[in-house]
């Protein structure tokens, strides 16, 4: 099974094609955190372990992204070819939250506590000319 090019290996795992995000959780204190990180800032510890936060949750707070972001933002696109979209705080089912672009720019159809779900969208093209994608959050299928 070949899984897409991704701008951030390390934040994505796959159950078949089903992206999920990957964080880590303290051994000592059961904090939660996204992306993954070596140390505990709730309770110091050094013992991390891998952490599934899955692929659903809510929208917890949004913006629409009106003009391009400075760098290291690296889409390849310019001042003239950007398009707005979406960005959120998502809340996963573990209760963090988790910033993310959101696939709707349009803001009647954003909802505060609307289900949403992962999924993958071409973020830049490289040189050659292959796709690289980055997660976003997209209205769920069902609820």
């Amino acid at each position: 099974m070949s899984h897409p090019v991704l701008a951030c290996p390390d934040l994505i795992r796959f159950e078949g094609d089903a992206p999920h995000l990957v964080g880590s959780r303290c051994d000592e204190c059961g904090e939660v955190y996204f992306p993954a990180t070596t140390s505990c800032t709730r309770c110091t510890a050094t013992r991390m372990r891998t952490h599934d936060l899955g692929r659903q949750g809510s929208l917890w707070s949004w913006t629409i992204q009106g003009f391009l972001p400075k760098a290291p933002y690296d889409s390849g696109e310019t001042p003239e070819t950007f398009k707005p979209y979406g960005v959120g705080y998502v809340e996963m089912t573990c209760g963090i939250k988790v910033e993310s672009r959101l696939t709707v720019a349009d803001e009647s159809r954003l909802k505060i506590g609307m289900p949403l779900e992962l999924t993958l969208i071409p973020y830049r093209t490289t040189a050659n000319g292959g796709e690289v994608f980055t997660f976003a959050f997209r209205p769920a299928a069902s609820v």
